[in-house]
């Protein structure tokens, strides 16, 4: 894969601008939860090797990763979301999946410290 910035700076900051420090911690914390429940849902799509809900939850966690700015899992999330691997590679990668996003996250924790 390409490198990618790891997150869109400008999109961010234009939240900062408009909603303030304060709504933006608070639209990171939904962030959090949603991709949670989103790892989970492909977890469960690999358990029951559903490709349907496979392509679905990859796809909302995508669409989450984009909308938040987290260049790096989106375009990750874009690369897996109609993959076909086996299973057993499937789970290897949202094992990766899981640790860029906890990547994302903290390095944009670090950058909003720095910026409000």
């Amino acid at each position: 894969m390409a490198e990618i910035q790891e997150f869109d700076q400008a999109l961010i900051q234009g939240y900062l601008e408009n909603l303030g420090v304060s709504v933006v911690e608070r639209m990171l914390d939904l962030y959090i939860q949603q991709s949670a429940i989103y790892l989970q849902e492909i977890e469960q799509a690999i358990a029951t090797e559903s490709q349907d809900d496979w392509q679905e939850s990859c796809h909302k966690m995508k669409g989450a990763a984009a909308s938040f700015g987290l260049m790096n899992i989106h375009a990750f999330m874009a690369d897996i979301e109609k993959s076909t691997l086996p299973w057993a590679e499937k789970d290897q990668l949202i094992e990766q999946a899981s640790e860029l996003n906890v990547e994302a996250i903290e390095s944009f924790k670090a950058w909003l410290a720095k910026v409000s």
